[in-house]
């Protein structure tokens, strides 16, 4: 049976991903990868959300993308994983930048000024600097594939399925000190510069859905629990964001203290206890945004930097207007480009992962 609340989970977080990148791209808050401030706002107070989402919002996709692995090579071999993996993921991070998402590289160069640093720099390396910043929001799936890759060789020294089975027996308790080893892999292979780059966090959370969060039976005790599960997470949201806003959360030493980390994972065993006890269920809707998740995934942040770059940059529009009009580029760009590449020959493939003769839809299981 389809587990509903993973699809409800995944596409109601991109959604949320969506509204945090129109006030990222705007924040004051420390925070300086977008354009910055539009407003006359000594302190942009509605930037909260930011600090309330960032600590869970990647975390939970990982976390809900081990689980589907796990359904997946459940009824498909190691060689079906890897091809399907490869496509969906790996081909849009790397084949996309060069068919598609140099739009995205170029305007991520000028909202920041940075073509005017391009001086006395050779052409084709200026080029080369501009498609490799069209990674923007495609580094989630490229540390997936790679994830799904080291999963296999796992799968593969661990042939009797002893982790897994060992997963399953995991109750409320070992739950909540999972938490333990989730803060030591948050202080582990950080990228130096880029710091959405947290390779030991996001490795956690992968293997935590495949080996642990997979089991009906754990699911369970995060269901019977959520109530708990929800009222701490609250009571540290609330504790981090009162402690360091106006801080930039994004980096160290922020992003690995106790409190970050706690907060996120707390957040993420509220969230999955809560969609699998309340939203495990699909319509008509929630089918129809699910289909849909991962091209405005894929697409949301271009319609964003459109808006940014042409109308609130040279600064046509009253600030309150500029982000309503963000939030609906960024959906509207994002479901109108998946509609047109998705029908496209070979653009279907380079930048959505879709393969030949399939539909527009996630390869989930």
């Amino acid at each position: 049976m389809r587990r509903h609340y993973l699809d409800n989970i995944r596409w109601a977080t991109v959604a949320i991903v969506v509204v945090y990148h129109v006030l990222f791209m705007y924040t004051t808050e420390s925070v300086t990868t977008g354009l910055g401030r539009i407003t006359n706002l000594e302190h942009q107070y509605y930037d909260v959300f930011l600090y309330i989402v960032y600590p869970w919002i990647m975390l939970v996709l990982f976390m809900v993308s081990g689980v589907c692995s796990r359904l997946y090579l459940e009824r498909h071999s190691d060689t079906d994983f890897i091809k399907s993996r490869t496509t969906k993921l790996l081909v849009p991070s790397t084949v996309g930048l060069f068919a598609f998402q140099f739009i995205q590289g170029y305007l991520n160069v000028a909202l920041n000024d940075a073509l005017n640093t391009f001086t006395g720099i050779p052409l084709p390396v200026q080029i080369l600097i501009i498609i490799a910043s069209g990674q923007g929001v495609l580094w989630f799936i490229q540390l997936l594939w790679v994830y799904s890759m080291l999963l296999v060789l796992i799968r593969k020294a661990d042939k009797n399925d002893m982790v897994y089975r060992l997963g399953g027996k995991v109750n409320i308790s070992a739950i909540i000190l999972l938490v333990i080893p989730c803060f030591i892999a948050a202080q582990l292979l950080n990228a130096p510069i880029i710091a959405v780059y947290r390779i030991g966090l996001y490795l956690f959370a992968f293997l935590l859905g495949y080996f642990v969060l997979s089991h009906d039976e754990v699911v369970n005790e995060l269901k019977k629990w959520f109530p708990i599960f929800l009222i701490f997470s609250l009571i540290l949201g609330t504790a981090f964001c009162i402690k360091y806003f106006g801080q930039n959360y994004a980096d160290k030493p922020i992003n690995r203290t106790p409190l970050f980390v706690g907060y996120g994972y707390l957040a993420c065993m509220a969230i999955i206890g809560g969609a699998a006890k309340y939203a495990d269920f699909q319509t008509a809707f929630t089918k129809w945004m699910s289909d849909r998740s991962f091209g405005l995934y894929v697409f949301h942040y271009l319609g964003i930097s459109l808006v940014a770059y042409f109308v609130a940059k040279p600064g046509l529009m009253h600030p309150a207007l500029t982000y309503i009009l963000s939030l609906i580029a960024g959906f509207g760009v994002g479901y109108l480009l998946n509609a047109i590449i998705s029908r496209l020959p070979f653009f279907r493939w380079a930048v959505l992962g879709i393969e030949k003769g399939k539909g527009d839809k996630d390869v989930k299981r």
